[in-house]
């Protein structure tokens, strides 16, 4: 079976990941002003955002050889995992902007997704 959907995963998940850390980097203010949330110091936003590009940078490079960087997808999995179940967990306690709650799924449904990738990726036998 092809593997070549794994490669476009991480190609999509790369740009994903880059635009939206480089969006909130540039873009804080601007998007929290749209969605009528205040944000804390610069500082706790631009981090972040930076830590997003860098993971979609990591996704990048595992899209170019997936086999090969199989041990990273772990932590692209902690990742999704980290994002979504905060936004989820504060949804549910009725504490988070609704900006955040499609973020949370495309990062849910990438986690799954993958989880499917790694295990494609397990050695045979």
């Amino acid at each position: 079976m092809s593997k070549g959907w794994i490669k476009a995963l991480f190609v999509i998940a790369g740009i994903y990941d880059v635009l939206l850390g480089g969006g909130m980097l540039i873009g804080s203010s601007q998007i929290a002003h749209l969605a009528s949330i205040s944000l804390p110091d610069p500082g706790y936003v631009e981090f972040p955002a930076l830590l997003v590009a860098l993971f979609g940078i990591m996704f990048l490079n595992i899209a170019a050889n997936p086999s090969a960087h199989r041990t990273m997808i772990v932590y692209g999995m902690g990742l999704k995992a980290a994002y979504s179940g905060v936004v989820f967990w504060h949804y549910l306690t009725g504490s988070v902007a609704m900006l955040w709650i499609p973020l949370a799924w495309a990062d849910f449904t990438f986690m799954v997704l993958f989880f499917f990738a790694w295990r494609a990726l397990a050695p045979k036998g």
